[in-house]
């Protein structure tokens, strides 16, 4: 018998909605039903429909519940959702004033260099206002309050205060509550609340990696599938400014996937990754919290993931990616990022005297 795990990565609430489509097109690829899969790995967006899944709430449900809403029949029947209203729309409130994690950044310059840099812009970032809790009775309605009631799954958040990565539902993590661990590994650091668990502050697990596709290396699997709403292997090229650069981000994440798919093959384990391609991005466009896009991105998801499905090809390597997103451009995300960790340090060092906040804008500004 084949033993297989699947990666759900995070992407907002248009990534959702792509994944949707990516796992009808998966079921019926592989003639299995998505919630037979032995490991499950989600962060962020990933979250939801991972523990979801290991819940028992079939593919076809999630599809009907992204049309309509609300099903009635199945584990989420009787459970109204208003994507609009529990998002709280495609623009974040205002956050609030400071740093979001100041312990974070007293770590030493050593290691906050050792971070992924979007867990040290995290720091950086003032606590958003957002609340998740709707995101939260979605899945306690599914679940409990408790964990789901199989093994295998993981839900990945970030420690906010101590930089590290939480594999909620692993042996060695903190024990959580399903919901819980969906709203933490959900909470976008600049938009959403941090999420408190035992006196810990946790955050979208997507500030450590957007797919971790590494977890699911020592676990004697035969194959992994790996949905990622935010890597592309076939990128447009948009005029709109934030559109480019979500794009250009798009191919710095789909490097860092590539990273993470080596080390799980490296075990002989057969791993096969699918993001959006052109079609995808044109439904899409440049927000990922655009909820009046989501039928559209589902469908075409649908059509598009089958077609990748059908006919994958060798995954690039990481080095190839400079083709993707412009090498020049790629090089633009790389070197904002090491400002970003930059400004982190010196705000580290305790007799630093510089205005961390005006600094970090123009570093990310110089590119």
């Amino acid at each position: 018998m084949t033993r297989r795990g699947l990666v759900l990565g995070g992407g907002g609430v248009l990534g959702a909605a792509w994944m949707v489509g990516a796992l009808t097109a998966l079921e019926d690829h592989l003639d299995v039903d998505a919630r037979s899969f032995e490991q499950l790995v989600g962060t962020s967006a990933g979250s939801v429909v991972g523990s979801l899944l290991a819940a028992g709430v079939s593919v076809a449900e999630l599809r009907t519940h992204q049309l309509e809403g609300s099903v009635d029949h199945g584990r989420l029947a009787g459970f109204h959702w208003d994507y609009e209203e529990v998002t709280g729309g495609d623009r974040p409130p205002a956050p609030r004033p400071g740093f979001g994690s100041p312990l974070l950044l007293r770590k030493g310059i050593r290691e906050l260099r050792q971070l992924p840099p979007m867990a040290v812009l995290a720091a950086l970032l003032p606590e958003g206002r957002g609340r998740l809790d709707s995101v939260g009775a979605l899945v306690r309605h599914v679940v409990g309050d408790g964990w789901v009631d199989r093994d295998g799954l993981t839900l990945v958040a970030l420690d906010y205060d101590l930089g590290v990565r939480v594999p909620f539902g692993r042996v060695d993590a903190p024990q959580a509550a399903a919901a819980d661990a969906v709203m933490a590994s959900c909470a976008i650091p600049g938009w959403y609340h941090a999420v408190a668990i035992d006196d810990r502050r946790y955050i979208d697990g997507g500030t450590w990696s957007s797919t971790n596709i590494d977890l699911m290396t020592g676990l004697g699997l035969d194959e992994v599938y790996v949905l990622a709403p935010q890597a592309s292997f076939d990128l447009d090229a948009p005029k709109d400014f934030v559109t480019r650069l979500e794009r250009q981000w798009r191919a710095r994440v789909t490097a860092k996937a590539l990273r993470e798919l080596d080390v799980v093959h490296a075990e002989g384990t057969e791993v096969t990754i699918i993001g959006p391609g052109r079609e995808d991005l044109e439904a899409i466009g440049g927000n990922l919290m655009d909820v009046g896009r989501r039928p559209r991105v589902m469908e075409t998801s649908l059509r598009t993931s089958l077609a990748a499905l059908a006919d994958p090809g060798p995954a690039p390597g990481a080095p190839d990616l400079g083709a993707l997103g412009g090498g020049a451009e790629l090089r633009e995300v790389e070197q904002a990022e090491d400002a970003v960790a930059a400004v982190a340090a010196r705000q580290a060092e305790p007799d630093a005297d510089f205005d961390a906040e005006a600094e970090a804008g123009a570093g990310a500004g110089r590119g």
